[in-house]
């Protein structure tokens, strides 16, 4: 596995059809909006429905929920070195819409860090 300093949101956002567990997103339908910000930060959304998923780069017109946060906070929740709820309680990770979706959405996917 890459270190973080090879590991980019960008690359992260490209392969998460890898990581995606198809079987546990059957009769959901999402629109996941990621808004990150620094050096290698950028806006990208998440269309889940009923087992598919589309990663599309840009702003989703009306998404579900939106997690916004910093690129290195990005690449630490995925990789399972910084825990979720912690990066929200401190302030690392802003959601709004969906609180509920956005706790289920880290279950439709596996870490790259496994």
């Amino acid at each position: 596995m890459a270190d973080d300093a090879d590991l980019t949101p960008a690359a992260i956002m490209a392969r998460a059809p890898e990581y995606f567990q198809a079987d546990r997103s059957k009769g959901l339908a999402v629109v996941c909006q990621w808004e990150l910000s620094g050096e290698r930060g950028g806006q990208w959304h998440l269309d889940v429905a009923d087992g598919t998923l589309q990663v599309i780069e840009g702003v989703a017109e009306n998404p579900n929920v939106t997690l916004a946060m910093s690129d290195e906070t990005f690449v630490k929740l995925l990789t399972g070195r910084m825990d979720g709820t912690a990066a929200f309680m401190t302030g690392r990770l802003k959601v709004r819409g969906d609180m509920g979706m956005a706790l289920r959405l880290q279950s439709l996917f596996r870490s790259p860090g496994k």
